[in-house]
């Protein structure tokens, strides 16, 4: 039995080495499989300066440095935050793009941080011992507190560091299997220096969202600054602007959000059957509610326009779980898969007592979960409560409480390592737009009382006597929360401050966060944490049949896949891996979502029609990689990655190398824009090392 289940797991193995799966750890390139598939070795000095030329966008998104100066290349949707935040009545900078003709005219960006991965460390063997021979819910509250304090040690260790003191975050990998810290050089000072027109960055809209073919131009440029200055930037990729060739190995490094891969098939049933139903039928509610609202005026328009855009992309992303998780193949898969895994465990008399029933023990933490699911989604994770001015509030109440507590017994994420990122999110100068704080509010709070009904104690405090639209409108005329010096102030005056605060909105934060926090100790102490434990020791078991020769799940880390420019069939029909300029302006129609702006019209007559446009790989890719760059065997930037397939939404739960691709802008259409439509030729020229 074992030779057999020990030749199924390396026969999968050997189907994710041809198929080009896997979002790896640089840690843990999969050399021989490259080596094997692509003849390229990928040596420490290629890995090392790839790894120092990536950025994380804190936001959400990856991006890369492409000059010596600071200058950092990522995906158009990732600079709509700024733009949003940077725009005004009068500047509507998301659909009239923005271009600094020089560095003085850049703008900073509010919100936006930037880090960079200098380091890693593995600190397994820590964490084990702090939680050695503990029950479940106490190792869940030793794990997290050791994790604060190896992050705070770090942090302390590192002040006296070249650069300067680094940030230290702890990593879960192979679902509790590994614990790192990844230990990043960041930066607050990050200024927009180019992005097209809306109109031709996400052409197509909503109709070729997650398609192709596409001639989306969704790029866009920033500089990182330090101390009022560009900073040198040494590791930047160089541009190779005539792309790559069909069947060329292509490598892609960014930080993929979160995959679902290892979970277990009662894990997959929940988002089946509970969280993704959820999620569809409440946001495709709000989603039309924001068109409603958006239709009233330009303004709104403006306003709703990015919100309305996110709103969008998520749904997709989420009907595409939908069809997966209701796949009967992907669950035959998975059900294969642990029912081998589990069967190697029972032959196994020693693995077997190591493991003990974790299935079945994350199996009735989610049964668990169903039963406190509304309350939990509405109360803690505050989806009862849509609206900016609600978030600040509640950072301001909980920070003040949890910053007067010892660092390591905090909530996770006001854990010292944390601290910064929400200063600098609550202080920051972003504008607050009331009407539409009202729409979000509104319906928020009604779906609260659908979800929790009429008779809920938090239901019945806050409507009692008011409706949900009543409500909402006296919460945020009334709150001045949109004031930054108030929530500075807020900020700085701690407990006493908060106490003493009768803002609304701080006060309905008050109100709130006995039963939020309520909800979350159950969830922490009966969902999280047995299925912490569980997955830890499904993780020993595969390290026993695998080793390591796998990928864990992606966490917003950075990570290596690899690939090659290659079409697939669909429905019968072949699907070429580029598109040119030529059909860009054959499919405009003049109206949204395909309509070009007066300046690519204008532009026209000068432009090389044949010039690549978008093309595709089979690189393995999920949300968070927007912005990541493709290089070649040499490292040289080839693409910039900005969306899958519509088959690659399921590659949450697998991959399936037919038919998942990523979707990349060509560099050669980049610089055509920036030289040839927008007259950005010292950008242009910075890019290709010529200034």
């Amino acid at each position: 039995m074992f030779r057999t289940l020990a030749a199924a797991c390396l026969a999968l193995l050997a189907t994710a080495a041809i198929a080009d799966e896997g979002m790896w750890t640089f840690d843990n390139v999969p050399q021989a499989a490259i080596q094997k598939k692509y003849n390229i070795t990928l040596d420490k000095p290629w890995l090392d300066k790839l790894q120092r030329s990536i950025t994380r966008f804190e936001s959400g998104c990856t991006g890369s440095f492409v000059s010596p100066d600071g200058l950092v290349l990522t995906n158009h949707h990732c600079a709509m935050p700024c733009l949003a935040e940077i725009s005004s009545e009068s500047a509507n900078y998301v659909d009239d793009g923005f271009n600094a003709t020089t560095r003085s005219a850049e703008k900073k960006c509010p919100t936006q941080i930037l880090s960079v991965l200098v380091e890693m460390e593995n600190v397994t063997a820590k964490v084990a011992a702090a939680t050695a021979g503990m029950k479940d819910a106490q190792a869940n509250q030793a794990r997290k507190q050791e994790l604060s304090k190896l992050e705070a040690a770090c942090t302390k260790n590192s002040e006296k560091s070249r650069g300067g003191p680094l940030a230290c975050e702890s990593v879960t990998l192979y679902q509790g299997g590994q614990y790192y810290l990844y230990k990043y050089r960041r930066y607050d000072d990050v200024r927009l220096a180019f992005a097209p027109h809306h109109a031709i960055a996400a052409f197509g809209g909503d109709p070729d969202n997650f398609n192709f073919p596409r001639w989306s131009l969704d790029f866009s440029l920033f500089r990182v600054y330090d101390k009022g200055k560009p900073i040198h930037s040494p590791n930047h990729l160089s541009w190779r602007v005539e792309g790559p060739q069909v069947g060329e190995a292509t490598f892609v490094t960014g930080h993929p959000g979160s995959t679902s891969r290892l979970l277990t098939v009662e894990q997959l049933r929940f988002q089946r059957d509970t969280s993704v139903p959820s999620y569809l039928i409440r946001n495709s509610e709000l989603r039309g509610r924001v068109i409603q609202w958006g239709k009233t005026g330009d303004e709104p328009a403006r306003i709703s326009s990015d919100y309305l855009q996110s709103i969008e992309n998520s749904l997709k992303v989420y009907r595409g779980f939908q069809t997966a998780l209701l796949d009967d193949s992907l669950f035959a898969r998975k059900t294969s898969q642990e029912r081998e895994l589990r069967e190697r465990v029972k032959s196994d008399e020693k693995l077997s007592a190591a493991v003990g029933d974790a299935w079945n023990d994350a199996a009735n933490a989610q049964e668990r979960y169903r039963q406190i699911y509304d309350r939990y989604l509405y109360l803690e994770a505050g989806a009862g409560f849509n609206s900016k001015l609600f978030s600040y509030a509640r950072q301001l109440v909980r920070s003040a409480a949890e910053r007067s507590k010892p660092n390591e017994q905090r909530l996770r994420e006001y854990a010292d390592s944390n601290l910064p990122k929400i200063q600098s999110s609550l202080l920051a100068t972003t504008p607050v737009y009331p009407d539409f704080e009202q729409v979000t509010l509104s319906f928020s709070l009604d779906k609260l009382r659908e979800a929790l009904g009429p008779d809920n104690s938090i239901v019945r405090k806050l409507l009692s006597t008011e409706s949900p639209q009543s409500l909402a409108e006296k919460l945020i005329t009334e709150s001045k929360l949109a004031d930054p010096a108030v929530r500075k102030a807020l900020w700085e005056g701690g407990t006493a401050a908060i106490q003493s605060s009768n803002d609304p909105m701080i006060v309905l934060a008050r109100d709130i966060d006995g039963e939020a926090r309520a909800v979350r100790k159950i969830y922490e102490d009966e969902v999280q944490a047995p299925v912490a434990s569980a997955q830890e020791r499904i993780a020993k078991a595969r390290f026993a049949v695998l080793g390591t020769n796998t990928y864990p799940d992606a966490t917003f880390t950075l990570r290596l896949s690899y690939g090659a420019v290659d079409g697939w069939v669909e429905k019968g029909e072949k699907v070429e891996p580029y598109t040119r300029l030529s059909r860009l302006f054959e499919r405009t129609t003049g109206k949204d979502p395909f309509r070009l702006p007066q300046l690519w019209l204008d532009a026209r007559d000068r432009l090389d029609m044949n010039t690549p446009f978008c093309f595709v790989t089979t690189n393995d890719i999920v949300g968070g990689n927007s912005g990541s760059p493709l290089v070649d065997a040499q490292g040289r930037l080839v693409g910039l990655a900005f969306d899958g397939n519509i088959h690659s939404i399921a590659g949450s739960f697998w991959y399936n190398g037919e038919v998942n691709r990523t979707v990349a802008v060509h560099p050669a259409i980049m610089i055509t824009a920036l030289k040839d439509v927008y007259g950005a030729n010292d950008l242009a020229d910075e890019l290709l090392g010529k200034r």
